[in-house]
């Protein structure tokens, strides 16, 4: 009797173990150490993963048209990075991987200010005029919630370290789609799309976007070295673009779509190229995949 429940024992632990596995769930062995923690969903054992990345957006914001969306919640990205390309149009431009959790690009909503009716009161209000602004507009029935997703595989995001640091060209190329989360609004209201995406050009250095827009410029950060220099950090970080356009919003409203689409294009105003900007306030960790390996 006791081999048999042992036997069952044996069996009952490697199908849990099969589970936790798909599930996500590594164990301590597998998992990294101290500082290389953040890089745990690295895909850094693949033969092209030169470098991991690990950037944190803790501010900034994106203005869509006339709507200006604060960045108040951490948003992530995370994956692997090939090697820099050496000429042609896209030298010192590496190709990306997806991160090994499939979190690429942390799906992070941020509040929209004045909710589904746009109303905000001006910056010199008192602070209960806000508060009861916040209230009655940004509540569960009228508030809005935007969200940055990414519109195509991560395969399709460029970096570039070499761009970052010398503050030109493009540090970061980034398909995405913004998805407007509301009751009335439904589950599919987006800008932008895997066919039609946004595509950011960010860079730390000046943009050079079309009128109305005028130039704005990044920053490349204070350098940190963290595990006896094999993590480079980027402390302060900023990187911009204010020259890309925006696709009409799509899917509002669900089968009253051809209704609500008009009334929220009318509500943000024109998102053609000159009208938008995207500014974000970043920590940039990255290390080689050979250090990442060995902790």
């Amino acid at each position: 009797m006791r081999k048999k429940l042992n036997v069952t024992g044996a069996v009952c632990t490697a199908m849990l173990a099969v589970v936790l596995g798909t599930l996500g769930f590594a164990s301590s062995a597998l998992a990294h150490t101290g500082e290389y923690a953040k890089f745990d969903f690295c895909p850094s054992t693949k033969a092209e993963v030169q470098k991991c990345l690990y950037s944190v957006t803790t501010g900034g914001e994106v203005v869509l048209g006339n709507k200006k969306v604060p960045i108040v919640n951490a948003v992530t990205l995370q994956g692997g990075v090939a090697a820099p390309a050496e000429s042609g149009a896209e030298e010192d431009i590496s190709k990306f991987f997806e991160a090994t959790n499939g979190i690429t690009l942390s799906k992070t909503p941020q509040p929209l200010p004045g909710g589904l009716l746009g109303i905000v009161p001006p910056e010199s209000s008192p602070p209960l005029v806000k508060a009861l602004s916040k209230f009655f507009f940004e509540n569960g029935l009228t508030g809005v919630n935007s969200t940055l997703e990414l519109a195509k595989p991560a395969s399709e995001i460029r970096v570039s370290q070499a761009h970052i640091g010398r503050k030109e060209g493009v540090a970061l190329k980034m398909p995405v789609k913004v998805h407007l989360e509301n009751p009335f609004l439904g589950k599919s209201c987006y800008l932008g799309s895997s066919t039609s995406p946004i595509t950011f050009n960010l860079t730390s250095g000046e943009t050079a976007p079309p009128a109305p827009n005028t130039k704005i410029e990044g920053s490349s950060g204070k350098i940190e070295f963290l595990e006896e220099g094999r993590i480079l950090r980027l402390n302060e970080n900023v990187l911009v673009d204010n020259a890309w356009s925006a696709p009409s919003p799509s899917g509002c409203g669900g089968i009253l779509s051809f209704l609500v689409n008009p009334v929220i294009s009318s509500m943000l105003g024109s998102t053609t190229a000159g009208h938008n900007t995207a500014i974000l306030k970043n920590t940039i960790s990255i290390a080689t995949a050979v250090a990442v390996n060995n902790h």
